[in-house]
């Protein structure tokens, strides 16, 4: 089944492919540049720092509605161990398995692909079962500290958490940014809180997983509008789940991925986040979300931190 004209007009008002180049493989991450940094730095006041990630264990946000994204599965593979002989040094080893997207991640820009494309024009093919993403892998993102801005859409609604069918919109986004007194500007990183994580770290997490409210079909020309260099939020799909549009599945990651280059973060968890903007009475931080560099990966895990 092609995808409809509604998503092929979209994509063409918000894609970015040759905007950096031929060879560009980080997309609107170009826009954090050093002037952008410096101004993300101005923003920490009182050095409050707000941790943004779950924690990664057995019993995660994965319900196996994911083929393949298992939760961490943590193995000891040395316990007080005395390599070099009696009464040495002892030392204690992990291993894990896990699915890259499996807790607080940012996918990369190969995580999607449409029409036998990926970001800048590339086949899709050039993602292989033993080297991952050969072009735009999430090792190619060697450095993500920016300005952050939180959209508290649920808090600027009156809400703690928003419900199940509701489709984020620009106008949601407008209107949390007016409750902030802040506006996204070219190169921020955009966080938009939905409240759905408390399902989850309520002991919920096959209603967390759905139905789930997220971004709208409408978003990505909004982000585009403002220059937003990577967007992240508190849910396991990013966008609405059910579709708001039947039998269009995952529009959202492909004009973020794919046309506009655009890095995308799920299972963020913003709740302390949203209580400390409240309590500072300001939504703009300097955000540290470096992502694992696995190379060839189309998604890693992340622990980002906040800084106001």
């Amino acid at each position: 089944m092609s995808l409809p004209e509604q998503f092929h007009e979209i994509a063409k008002r918000v894609n970015n492919w040759g905007r950096w180049g031929a060879d560009d493989e980080i997309g609107t991450l170009n826009l954090i540049t050093g002037e952008v940094v410096r101004g993300a730095a101005a923003e920490v006041r009182t050095g409050r720092r707000v941790p943004l990630a779950l924690p990664l264990q057995q019993d995660g946000v994965q319900t196996g509605m994911i083929p393949g994204r298992v939760n961490p599965l943590h193995t000891m593979v040395q316990i007080n161990q005395e390599l070099f002989g009696p009464g040495t040094v002892a030392t204690s080893d992990d291993a894990v398995t896990m699915g890259l997207q499996a807790g607080t991640h940012w996918d990369a820009l190969t995580h999607a692909s449409h029409s036998g494309k990926i970001y800048n024009g590339r086949p899709a093919d050039t993602v292989t079962a033993h080297a991952g993403a050969r072009f735009s892998g999430i090792d190619k993102v060697t450095t993500l500290v920016s300005r952050g801005v939180l959209l508290d859409v649920a808090r600027a609604k009156g809400v703690d958490r928003l419900s199940g069918d509701h489709a984020v919109t620009p106008e949601d986004l407008a209107e949390a940014e007016e409750f902030g007194s802040v506006r996204v500007r070219a190169g921020d990183v955009v966080l938009v809180r939905t409240g759905q994580i408390q399902a989850y770290l309520g002991g919920d997490k096959h209603g967390y997983a759905y139905p789930s409210p997220g971004l709208s079909i409408r978003t990505p020309e909004w982000f585009h509008g403002r220059d937003a260099a990577a967007v992240a939020n508190d849910t396991l799909t990013f966008e609405i789940f059910p579709p708001e549009h039947e039998d269009l599945w995952l529009p959202v990651h492909a004009l973020d991925l794919v046309e506009m280059g655009m890095l995308q973060g799920q299972n963020w968890n913003l709740e302390e986040l949203s209580t400390a903007c409240a309590e500072e009475g300001r939504y703009a931080f300097l955000l540290s979300a470096t992502p694992e560099p696995f190379v060839g990966g189309t998604g890693t895990p992340v622990a980002p931190v906040a800084v106001l």
